[in-house]
């Protein structure tokens, strides 16, 4: 079967099933962790699924993955939990038409907490550390 024109595909990506495009899941999954300069494992951490999970939808997803697992990418971007479902069923990224104000607003909420979230992480390291020390 031939690629219809102008459509392009993520390589080694397996062939559209039900209107699904997979593929340009992966490119807006992709592009967003670029802009957001996070890695695989920040991602996975995020979102709260494996690694290897997030390389199989950044790969085109040669399975089906669920719903909540995209839901849970999405929020881990800072998108609504609709989005990615939105961009594998329209096969295209909207990546940049979350502009009301409020969903800036409720991003820079977002941002601030997991920044938070990150900075009690890291003194929670230290504090084990100098609990280790101690205990020596």
């Amino acid at each position: 079967m031939a690629d219809r024109p102008g459509r392009a595909k993520a390589p080694d990506a397996p062939p559209d099933t039900d209107g699904e495009n997979w593929a340009a899941v992966a490119v807006a999954i992709t592009e967003r962790m670029s802009t957001r300069r996070i890695g695989q494992q920040e991602l996975a951490d995020r979102a709260g699924i494996a690694v290897s999970t997030l390389r199989l939808v950044q790969h085109g997803a040669t399975r089906r993955v669920r719903t909540r697992t995209l839901t849970a990418i999405a929020r881990a971007l800072d998108w609504p939990d609709d989005h990615l479902v939105r961009v594998l069923t329209a096969g295209q990224s909207a990546a940049g038409d979350d502009g009301e104000e409020t969903a800036a607003v409720a991003r820079q909420i977002l941002e601030g907490i997991r920044d938070i979230r990150d900075d009690l992480r890291a003194l929670l390291r230290r504090l084990d550390d100098l609990d280790r020390q101690r205990s020596r």
